[in-house]
């Protein structure tokens, strides 16, 4: 801790950081004596307060003789100050409840933790889909729903699962489809994409291809099930609770602490952060390169449109498996115990239930999809 801190200046700066948190008002040192009852002079606090700002933890608006945090200041309380805090038991076992009500749903986990996290954090969400390092074939069931016409239920690992149907030439006996899936199940177990591209290549080369027709089109299935979702899995983060950021009063021109144009504009950039995942980008390859609770606030972004927003963001999955990224997104003046106690729990609550996921329960398809290979 700076030498300058003394046992005052920190209490009146964990009380500056807290009651701006609250109240979304600059923090009088007024305030601060006739609220905590504090056993010197509003005069005294003042000074510390000039004090504080001269270090860089608090500065002022030219509209109010009130302080607010800097983004230094808010780093320090996360650091040093911030009580460590946890769900009560009674929000941990309604969120539990929630997601075992959806139990193997993957997509359904997904939607969830965005919403309990906005929910809770009172702020916007984002989560990325859990994904392995490189998406790995599994096995193949096929399935004959019509006379031409069968079900294709691709299983990855990781407890990634697709469904697919594909139209075929002629009539199917259930053996044939059994019989065709255990093969290509057999020969392609454990492959990568690019693994089982080359196999179909290095295959159709033989003077007598150990695939029919018929395999190659399963197999063909595959290769564009697998090519599709590591697609959508670099691309898509989940968001939610877009209500929530923006009834903060920030984006609220009325209420901001500042003008109201900037607050518009300031509600265009958070629209366009959720939209798009502008300036999202690179926190998540950082998050899941990390262990623990991740805090970026404001000005420590790279990203100048992230600036006036503060993020908290874990990593969830099972290790040397599959893994996602989970947080929560809002101004500055954000909740920090509250959002970084939600983040928290939800990160391993999701690990968790990967991991039983992972271990070998089923669940049903995450999608279905006409595949012709005509």
């Amino acid at each position: 801790m700076a030498a300058n801190l003394t046992e005052r200046r920190l209490i009146i700066l964990k009380l500056v950081v807290q009651e701006f948190i609250e109240t979304a008002t600059p923090v009088a040192s007024e305030t601060l004596v006739r609220k905590f009852g504090f056993g010197f002079s509003s005069a005294t606090v003042r000074n510390d307060m000039a004090a504080l700002e001269e270090l860089g933890y608090l500065t002022h608006l030219h509209t109010s003789a009130g302080r607010v945090p800097t983004d230094a200041g808010y780093r320090f309380f996360v650091e040093n100050l911030m009580d460590r805090t946890s769900l009560s038991l009674a929000e941990q076992r309604m969120i539990r409840h929630q997601f075992y009500q959806v139990r193997g749903e993957l997509d359904q986990w997904i939607q969830l933790a965005g919403a309990v996290l906005a929910r809770t954090a009172q702020n916007a969400s984002l989560v990325t889909p859990p994904r392995a390092e490189q998406l790995r074939f599994k096995n193949l069931e096929l399935i004959s729903i019509h006379e031409t016409m069968v079900l294709a239920v691709l299983v990855f690992h990781g407890g990634i699962i697709k469904q697919q149907t594909l139209s075929t030439d002629m009539a199917r006996n259930p053996e044939d489809l059994r019989r065709s899936a255990g093969r290509i199940s057999d020969l392609l177990c454990d492959l990568t994409v690019s693994q089982v591209e080359e196999a179909a290549a290095q295959d159709a080369q033989r003077p007598v291809p150990l695939f029919g027709e018929f395999e190659r089109v399963g197999i063909d299935l595959v290769i564009h099930a697998m090519q599709a979702f590591e697609e959508q899995a670099r691309e898509y983060i989940h968001s939610d609770g877009l209500l929530e950021m923006l009834s903060q009063p920030e984006f609220i021109p009325s209420l901001a602490r500042d003008d109201a144009e900037r607050a518009v504009e300031r509600l265009r950039r958070a629209l366009e952060i959720l939209r798009s995942g502008r300036g999202l980008g690179q926190l998540i390859p950082q998050a899941l390169a990390s262990d623990g609770v991740q805090v970026i606030i404001g000005g420590e972004h790279s990203e100048d449109e992230m600036r006036e927003y503060s993020v908290v963001l874990a990593r969830y999955g099972v290790g040397g498996a599959v893994t996602g990224v989970l947080g929560v997104i809002g101004p500055t003046r954000m909740a920090y115990p509250r959002s970084i106690s939600t983040v928290r729990y939800i990160s391993s609550l999701m690990s968790n239930l990967l991991g039983e996921l992972y271990a070998g329960e089923q669940r049903p398809p995450r999608e279905q999809n006409t595949y012709d290979p005509t």
